[in-house]
């Protein structure tokens, strides 16, 4: 344990020292300049403080005030000598933050058991703060476990609908990728991204919902069809609402409104503007950009040129204009993205 004195009567240092010096476990500090001490004190923070209050420039009471400011010090235990007739000297620095006083002439038989006792309570302290980030290490470690299987939970429903649907697993990668990204340019949370990289994903599992001559038609649909295939929004949310899960309720409203348009013409609600949730408008741009660009039994893929004129065409009708500018801003990401997730 580290132990400082700052008293200016060299003699007092040294009687202290050597009382210090009779407790286990001990290294012993002294400093007779109490500017000097305090400073050490700040940089290196001791297990017992033993303070005069008579001292030039600095006395006892402002050094404690002083120590304490910082928040790391204040379970640190501080003792203070003063005279036995400055009662309210001892007030004023239980006010500023000392721990127990001795009185002087200080009495051997009087400072070691109170020098004894604070140090104890030094160890106490230190050894209920380990304990305490202990715990907090294995809270920090079962939740990443938690999310980690949350995760796994999504993509493997993902996956599930992949079973169904033409699209392939790279494409929910891709546009989950892109989502993340757009997010980050408009300055939403790392968290927010990081759990909109996780759901995205989700964006479609209400396809499960749809029958498969439908899902899987080469042609063009009828608007019968049509009217079936646009189910699989509110299918998906029904799957995902009222999950006690983050990104599941995340995943719901992306499922519920991923195909909405800006300008009101989109399903199921037809919200438009602001009013469709953002990490709707935003997978909306990330989903349709690759899908377009990706091949599919009924179509051709896109040329990233053609696909970049849609967007463009689309911003402020079909697309949140900012969404828009985010992603084609973004270009050479885009690029690497796509190349990273090859079909």
């Amino acid at each position: 344990m580290k132990v400082v004195i700052i008293d200016d009567t060299p003699v007092n240092l040294a009687l202290m020292q050597a009382l210090v010096a009779r407790v286990e476990n001990c290294e012993t500090l002294t400093f007779s300049d109490p500017q000097q001490g305090l400073t050490h004190c700040m940089l290196e923070q001791p297990d017992l403080l033993i303070v005069d209050y008579m001292m030039p420039e600095l006395d006892g009471i402002e050094l404690i005030r002083r120590f304490r400011e910082a928040h790391s010090n204040e379970d640190v235990p501080i003792l203070m000598v003063t005279a036995a007739h400055e009662k309210t000297v001892r007030f004023d620095a239980l006010e500023s933050g000392a721990t127990d006083f001795l009185t002087k002439p200080v009495d051997k038989n009087e400072f070691i058991p109170r020098a004894r006792n604070m140090l104890r309570l030094r160890q106490h302290s230190l050894m209920l703060a380990n304990r305490a980030e202990e715990l907090a290490e294995a809270v920090r470690r079962a939740t990443a476990d938690i999310h980690e299987r949350e995760r796994e939970t999504v993509t493997r429903l993902a996956k599930a609908a992949e079973f169904r649907d033409p699209e392939t697993g790279s494409h929910i990668q891709r546009m989950a990728y892109f989502s993340a990204m757009i997010g980050r340019e408009l300055q939403l949370d790392s968290a927010v991204c990081e759990m909109l990289l996780a759901a995205a994903p989700m964006h479609d599992v209400g396809k499960l919902g749809t029958p498969d001559a439908i899902l899987l038609k080469p042609g063009r649909l009828t608007p019968d069809e049509f009217e079936i295939m646009k189910r699989h929004a509110a299918i998906g949310h029904e799957i995902l609402k009222d999950s006690a899960s983050p990104v599941l309720h995340m995943a719901a409203e992306i499922a519920l409104t991923h195909h909405e348009k800006f300008d009101g013409s989109g399903y199921p609600q037809g919200l438009a503007g602001e009013t469709i949730p953002l990490i709707g408008r935003i997978v909306a741009v990330a989903d349709v950009f690759d899908a377009l660009t990706s091949t599919r039994p009924y179509k051709r893929a896109w040329t990233l040129e053609d696909a970049r004129g849609f967007l463009e065409q689309g911003r402020g009708t079909h697309f949140d204009p900012r969404c828009v500018d985010v992603f084609l801003g973004c270009w050479d990401e885009v690029l690497e993205i796509r190349a990273r997730f090859q079909d």
